[in-house]
């Protein structure tokens, strides 16, 4: 096959029923500015669609096979929150008591009110530092720790919702390694991705370095087309600004940097396929349960997935929000002209930067991951996610979806 017809065609399998998806796919390949991606879906456990294709580099050299992995980003957030959920199912940790309880350093600079389950849905007021980071600090987790330990909250904790896009991994993979013995990424690995068959990594192995994609970002804008990006260019010390640029190395050359798929960044940094989120989600759409092995109990998860935080005005994001505690919940803020992430109103789930997505709808029992290397304009989900979200639904319920 000549390299122009594998940018065209998608590689997989895809039940009959679910045809219009790999057209939907391919459509992305040609026309929709994909570079290399995959998307699987499965429906009660069972895989129904499963494709790939493109590249998976940007010289076009490096086809995207059935194992290449991909950076997903803040698809990460979702993992790292299911070690703190174990932890509370365990009676480890209550989500609801001050994070000082656990960690008493982190009570510094009026944080000793602030609980998990703010970390957890983006209400604690630490969406990013202040002090400018030292290139390579995303990467020494102890150094991160240490500064999140000074920093004070940037509004009352509890009283204003913020993406904490980068903070988030550890903050919450503190509390994780503090009361589970371990690294975040060594309990993901034995808690969640090896008892489900997860080729998912926070902290990925040099041994599995040749399978990533390159990541290629999205274009600099110089003329503001909306909140964030007026803050971006005119706030240099809001939280929008400081989340984006004060990142220690990540953004955006540790995107690609052997640094950055190394370090167990619980935020942003998590490897995987569009395989394996399905199949976490569709855990997660079944009630937590796959086969003989249960994630997490179902009155865990429904607490887990509630709405837990909402705005008008995210104070990072700059767009209407709705967190639970470790996932989005649909924001459809069309009716306003701003970003959206349309994927089911009882879904739950995460975009990541560039437009990755991965959710679980329970009432169809389904689990849906897409990843891609071409990031993608705005702050949520772009036009190549929604056309493929809404040819699944289409494809499962018949006709057509209102997300």
């Amino acid at each position: 096959m000549s390299g122009s017809l594998l940018t065209l065609r998608s590689a997989g399998h895809c039940s009959p029923a679910f045809e219009a998806v790999r057209a939907a796919f391919e459509h992305n390949l040609v026309h929709g500015g994909e570079l290399g991606a995959s998307l699987a879906v499965e429906i009660d456990g069972e895989c129904v669609v499963d494709l790939w294709g493109g590249w998976a580099d940007v010289e076009g050299g490096k086809p995207w096979q059935r194992d290449t992995l991909s950076v997903v980003f803040s698809n990460t957030k979702p993992a790292t929150a299911l070690c703190i959920h174990l932890l509370a199912e365990a009676g480890e940790l209550d989500v609801d008591l001050p994070v000082a309880r656990y960690w008493p350093a982190f009570a510094a600079a009026g944080k000793d009110a602030i609980t998990p389950r703010m970390l957890l849905d983006h209400s604690a007021g630490l969406p990013a530092l202040r002090e400018r980071l030292p290139d390579g600090a995303a990467f020494d987790w102890d150094f991160m720790v240490e500064r999140l330990e000074r920093e004070a909250p940037f509004w009352a904790p509890g009283t204003r919702v913020g993406y904490h896009a980068l903070t988030y991994g550890w903050l919450l993979g503190e509390l994780v390694r503090r009361i589970g013995g371990c690294s975040l990424g060594e309990f993901f690995r034995r808690k969640v991705a090896q008892p489900l068959g997860l080729d998912f990594w926070i902290g990925l192995p040099n041994s599995e370095e040749s399978r990533v994609a390159t990541i290629v970002p999205p274009a600099a804008t110089s003329v503001p087309r909306n909140a964030f990006e007026r803050a971006l260019l005119e706030e240099p010390q809001s939280p929008t600004a400081l989340y984006m640029k004060n990142t220690g190395g990540w953004r955006p050359s540790g995107f690609n940097s052997r640094a950055g798929h190394a370090a167990e960044l619980g935020a942003a940094g998590g490897i995987t396929n569009a395989r394996s989120l399905a199949r976490l989600y569709g855990t997660l759409a079944c009630g937590g349960l796959r086969g003989g092995f249960r994630l997490l109990r179902e009155d865990t998860l429904a607490k887990a997935t509630a709405v837990s935080s909402a705005t008008h005005d995210d104070a990072c994001l700059r767009v209407p929000t709705r967190f639970a505690a470790g996932f989005m919940r649909q924001m459809d803020n069309r009716a306003r002209g701003l970003d959206s992430a349309c994927f089911g109103r009882d879904a739950f789930g995460h975009v990541g930067a560039g437009g990755s997505l991965a959710f679980a709808s329970p009432s169809r029992r389904l689990g849906f991951g897409y990843t891609m290397n071409r990031m993608g304009p705005g702050v949520l989900l772009n036009e190549r996610a929604d056309r493929l979200v809404q040819a699944v639904y289409e494809a499962v319920d018949g006709a057509s979806h209102a997300l």
